[in-house]
């Protein structure tokens, strides 16, 4: 069964949807950020068929968020980098992060934590305005739209 392409949908999550929609693109984006960088260790670590994740590394580098370098002539071997695009990723990751976190860990506690480098503490990401530092709380955010030609998503 294909599934419905949200490419032309006006709308942002659906179009982000489009390009990292598929259960196991997030996957290999957190390996990339825990600094996986080679086929056969992104492999392993996620226990995904070989075609799958060739199929779904070369979306990603289709769509600007990993880049392809060789590290090795004999035999020519490549590794996989994220890129400034894909590097912008990392918020939508920590916040999937601490939603699992808050709603799917078990009585041990989530698995990861994440260090804060500069300050060394121990963090929990949180999303603030641009304008005021204050937290995003859902209750307290409105949505505004612009007219624009094209199918929408309702409230997006």
């Amino acid at each position: 069964m294909r599934r419905t392409s949200f490419a032309s949908m006006n709308c942002s999550v659906a179009r982000t949807l489009e390009v990292v929609g598929e259960w196991w693109t997030m996957l290999i984006v957190r390996e990339a950020f825990f600094g996986v960088r080679r086929f056969d260790s992104m492999q392993q670590r996620l226990g995904i068929a070989r075609n799958v994740l060739a199929t779904r590394l070369q979306s990603l580098v289709d769509h600007g968020i990993l880049e392809r370098r060789r590290y090795q002539e004999r035999p020519e071997r490549f590794e996989y980098r994220l890129t400034e695009k894909g590097l912008d990723l990392y918020p939508v990751l920590v916040a999937m992060m601490r939603w699992g976190d808050r709603w799917t860990v078990g009585e041990d506690g989530p698995p990861v934590t994440l260090l804060h480098q500069p300050c060394g503490n121990e963090t929990t990401p949180m999303t603030t305005c641009s304008a005021c530092g204050e937290a995003l709380l859902a209750r307290d955010m409105r949505a505004r739209t612009r007219a624009a030609a094209g199918p929408s998503a309702p409230g997006a």
